[in-house]
């Protein structure tokens, strides 16, 4: 115990001194979404609706969100959590649903001229874990066109268009 606490007393000022991340130009790019959004999603299955929630959240670092809709009939809900990654020079995200309990991890980048923002990583499937990459068109400030691509699809496996609620 007595080590604990030495170990604890000596760290501690450290810890006060260190910079702690800010917010920079990336963040501002999620803030964009900020808000409340309408979603309608298409795949195999056919079309659905649903309402996607964002909000910069965590010190303005962490963009969160929350989906409610359905997905193959059933109820569905997601949450995702998205950053930027300074270290990487990436953007971060972490999803997680109603369906899974091992969380989707991705990375990628954001391309300013093609307004689209690239990212890929592992999750899982009903195959088990599967490569997949997201790629998110931003149209103008209330229209987002978003498609999901699992394996080496050619085809995103599913798309889902955003119209912000006014």
């Amino acid at each position: 115990f007595c080590a604990i606490a030495l170990a604890a007393a000596v760290a501690a000022p450290s810890v006060r001194a260190q910079e702690f991340p800010k917010p920079g130009p990336e963040h501002e790019q999620l803030k964009k979404l900020e808000g409340t959004w309408d979603a309608t999603m298409k795949g195999p299955g056919g079309e659905s609706k649903g309402t996607m929630t964002y909000k910069m959240d965590v010190g303005g670092l962490w963009l969160t969100s929350n989906f409610e809709g359905e997905f193959g009939g059933a109820k569905f809900h997601g949450k995702g959590f998205d950053s930027y990654d300074a270290g990487k020079k990436k953007y971060v995200t972490v999803w997680i649903d109603n369906m899974i309990t091992t969380p989707m991890l991705m990375e990628g980048t954001y391309d300013k001229e093609k307004k689209a923002l690239t990212m890929t990583g592992e999750g899982p499937s009903p195959a088990g874990p599967t490569k997949f990459k997201a790629v998110t068109h931003f149209k103008d400030d209330d229209n987002v066109h978003f498609e999901m691509f699992m394996g080496d699809g050619k085809e995103p496996g599913f798309t889902i268009t955003y119209k912000r609620k006014k």
